[in-house]
């Protein structure tokens, strides 16, 4: 599913596309600015957003062997909650007992 089917999803809940569109883009605009400046983002029963350091380390050029220093980043994680878990190990069951 991607944003435009997401919207189309919600808007047959809420009437009408412009509202779905509305409501979409200012919860992940709401989510993105909460994560970006350090803060965690929990919605119950779906998962939490919350911000992860990435220390300085050394890593191997694969193709050539070489060492290359890897500097410090931050960058965004998100940890389903156990009703998500829940639901998606549900419909991975019936996924995998096609016959």
């Amino acid at each position: 599913m991607n944003k435009r089917e997401l919207v189309e999803a919600i808007a047959d809940r809420v009437g009408d596309r412009k509202t779905a569109t509305e409501a979409v883009n200012a919860v992940i605009d709401a989510i993105q600015k909460a994560v970006a400046s350090g803060d965690k983002v929990s919605i119950t029963g779906f998962g939490a957003f919350e911000m992860v350091n990435k220390p300085a380390r050394t890593a191997r050029n694969p193709s050539t062997g070489a060492e290359i220093n890897v500097p410090e980043s931050w960058g965004p994680k998100f940890r389903p909650g156990s009703d998500f878990k829940e639901l998606v190990n549900q419909g991975g069951k019936k996924v995998g007992k096609k016959k």
